[in-house]
């Protein structure tokens, strides 16, 4: 791809996270086990464009009482379906999970895996969404019974640093 290539319809979906961020996060204490307790804490992350603005990948660090890692998530852009596939990795186990694959759609961008969770199957879906310049919010939900219920288990505010 040169400078001169159009870029595809999708293609830009992830510009608005390019750059520094603080992040607030929230995540269920006990997944998928009726728990409504939530743990808070703080962390940062940056972004930027690779592969001509076919992928982009941040790093991160996440300082949960469990104990402070960081985290990398690539992303790569597949112009013929349209979709992208969110791949993520992390200092604790680095090893690279099952890839999220969805798009955006009015706006919000909505992403699902099949999982296995505690050895059981489980549908696993993102919730991207652009809030303004300077905030933009994720999801983590899980869904033990193939996308009919759904329990949010950890969210992410990130401000623009």
């Amino acid at each position: 791809m040169t400078s001169d290539t159009p870029v595809p319809r999708g293609a830009q979906d992830f510009d608005f996270f390019v750059g520094n961020w603080t992040t607030e996060h929230r995540q269920l204490r006990h997944r998928l086990a009726g728990d409504t307790e939530w743990l808070e804490f703080s962390g940062t992350v940056s972004m930027r464009k690779i592969l001509a603005g076919f992928g982009n990948i941040d790093e991160g660090e996440i300082r949960s009482p469990r104990g402070i890692y960081t985290g990398v998530t690539l992303r790569l852009f597949d112009p013929s379906a349209g979709t992208w596939s969110i791949y993520w990795l992390d200092s604790r186990n680095p090893a690279i999970d099952t890839p999220m694959v969805g798009r955006f759609e009015d706006g919000v961008g909505l992403f699902y895996a099949d999982e296995t969770f505690e050895g059981k199957p489980i549908r696993v879906r993102f919730i991207w969404t652009p809030v303004s310049a300077g905030e933009c919010r994720w999801e983590q939900a899980f869904s033990p019974d193939g996308g009919t219920s759904w329990e949010t288990n950890w969210i992410m505010k990130h401000t623009r640093a």
